[in-house]
């Protein structure tokens, strides 16, 4: 079986890249990583896995589009079929997200449509949820908004501070993450209007609790 060829963005640690990266047996290959930052930590581990890097600073650009643009010429000469945000720290422009819908991959901190955005751990924290956790979902126009894919739940303990609880939740990340791109992998997983779709089957997610 022929590997799904992805591309990878990054704009700092880079922790969720290295749980793909360690993927037993993939069913996908990582062709490159592209940082919008020089100093991204991340970088180091694509490079000692022998994978291709690519710096696109956004400073050097007039415009979100501008950076866009370069970005996707960037992502296209690798072929990917699949783009995942693993820490990327820039909002997409909808001409972006629009170009690469169904094969635009993100995990964020929470359980989604809940904290939105930054800083969910310590806002989880503040509105006295008994429950947080990580989303992976396809990415569309509106920020954190997409059809969600997969989910895991941790229990807010007592004692949590946002340093406790964000290294719970990012355990689960590193575990939901390679999972979901197993699943598009296989092309059991598809964006099929305003769901993702699992062996034909439409993933809903209630969260509305």
């Amino acid at each position: 079986m022929e590997k799904l060829p992805l591309v990878a963005l990054i704009s700092g640690r880079g922790s969720n890249l290295k749980a793909i990266i360690d993927t037993p047996n993939p069913l996908f290959e990582i062709r490159a990583v592209i940082s919008n930052r020089y100093h991204a930590k991340g970088l180091a581990h694509a490079k000692q896995a022998d994978i291709a890097t690519e710096i696109i600073d956004h400073d050097l650009f007039n415009s979100r589009l501008e950076f866009d643009h370069a970005l996707k010429n960037c992502i296209n000469q690798y072929q990917a079929k699949l783009v995942i945000l693993a820490g990327f720290m820039r909002i997409l422009s909808p001409d972006f997200v629009n170009y690469y819908q169904g094969r635009l991959l993100n995990i964020h901190p929470s359980l989604l449509p809940a904290f939105k955005g930054l800083n969910t751990h310590k806002r989880a924290l503040e509105a006295g949820v008994k429950e947080h956790g990580a989303s992976v979902h396809f990415v569309t126009a509106d920020l954190d908004a997409g059809p969600i894919i997969i989910q895991a739940r941790v229990a807010v303990l007592a004692d949590d501070n946002e340093a406790s609880l964000s290294q719970r939740v990012l355990k689960q990340e590193h575990r939901i993450y390679p999972q979901s791109i197993q699943w598009f992998a296989q092309n059991r997983l598809r964006l099929e209007g305003q769901y993702a779709v699992l062996d034909d089957k439409p993933l809903i997610f209630n969260n509305t609790d």
